[in-house]
C-alpha cells in the first residue's frame, strides 16, 4: 500500500511538473538567439530582439529589419544564452511522455509531453489543440517539408509549444512553424518560411532567408491539465488521505 500511495503520489508530481511551461528566463526577449553567428539574406523581419553570444557575427541587417535590440556578444546576449542552457536542460529533463517517431504531419495532438528517440519531421499540417501546454524532447534533428504547417487551435499558443532538439532543426521552403525551437546546435529557416515563435540556438548559427520571425509577447503561462492528468492527481491525493487515516478507519470498523 505504502509503496502504490508513493508510486501515485509520484505520477500526480510528474503530470504537475510537465504541465507546466518551459521558463526562458531573459531569453523570452529574443525573436533569434545564436551561440555562432547569426546570417540573414532578403528582407526578413524579426520581431522581438535578435542576438549572438559568445559569437559575434551579425550579417544581412539590413536588409533585414529587427523590431528589438540588436545584442551582439554583450552582457545582455550572454545572459540569454545562460538562460537558454537552462531552458534548454528543463525541457529535456521532463519526464519522457508520449512516444513520437518519424514524421508527425498530418495529427491533431493535445497538451502533453511527447518524446522521440530520434530525428522527428513534419509533413503537411499538424494541428496542436487545446489550450496548455506542449513540449517536444526530441533526440535528433527537426526538419519541416516545404509548405507544411504547425497550426494552433483550441486555444493553443505559440508561447507554450517547445520544441527541444536535441541537434540542429530545418523549417522548409515556405513553410509556417509554431513555437519555441531550442537547439543544441543550429536553426535553419528557409526562404519564405515563417516562424510565429521563438529561434533559439545554443552553440549554432541562426540561419534566415526572407522570413518572418515573430516572438509571442511573453514566456509562457501554465495551461489547464487534461482530464486524465486531474484524475491522476485526485487519485494519488485520496490514496495518500487513505493511507495515512488508515488508523482511524481501522478504529472505526472494530467499533462496528
Amino acid at each position: 500500500m505504502k509503496q502504490l500511495v508513493a508510486l501515485l503520489l509520484g505520477l500526480a508530481f510528474s503530470v504537475c511538473v510537465n504541465a507546466q511551461p518551459v521558463p526562458l528566463g531573459t531569453a523570452a526577449n529574443f525573436g533569434v538567439l545564436a551561440g555562432s553567428a547569426v546570417t540573414n539574406t532578403g528582407a526578413s523581419i524579426v520581431t522581438g530582439d535578435l542576438g549572438v553570444s559568445p559569437g559575434s557575427a551579425v550579417s544581412g541587417f539590413p536588409p533585414g529589419i529587427v523590431n528589438g535590440s540588436i545584442d551582439v556578444a554583450d552582457a545582455t546576449a550572454a545572459q540569454a544564452q545562460i538562460d537558454l542552457t537552462a531552458a534548454y536542460l528543463n525541457a529535456q529533463g521532463r519526464a519522457p511522455g508520449t512516444v513520437v517517431a518519424g514524421d508527425i504531419g498530418g495529427q491533431t495532438l493535445t497538451p502533453g509531453t511527447y518524446t522521440s528517440s530520434s530525428t522527428l519531421g513534419i509533413t503537411g499540417n499538424l494541428t496542436l489543440n487545446g489550450a496548455g501546454v506542449y513540449i517536444f524532447q526530441i533526440a535528433s534533428g527537426l526538419t519541416t517539408a516545404s509548405a507544411s504547417q504547425v497550426i494552433l487551435s483550441g486555444g493553443a499558443t505559440a508561447d507554450n509549444v517547445f520544441w527541444q532538439v536535441g541537434s540542429s532543426a530545418t523549417l522548409g521552403t515556405g513553410s509556417s512553424f509554431s513555437g519555441n525551437i531550442l537547439a543544441q546546435a543550429s536553426i535553419t529557416v528557409t526562404t519564405g518560411a515563417t516562424l510565429n515563435g521563438r529561434a533559439l540556438a545554443r552553440t549554432g548559427a541562426v540561419t534566415l532567408d526572407t522570413n518572418g520571425v515573430a516572438s509571442p509577447a511573453g514566456p509562457g503561462v501554465p495551461g489547464s491539465p487534461a482530464p486524465s492528468s486531474l484524475i491522476l492527481v485526485a487519485i494519488g491525493l485520496v490514496s495518500a488521505a487513505l493511507y495515512l487515516g488508515r488508523g482511524r478507519l481501522l478504529q472505526a470498523f472494530r467499533r462496528i
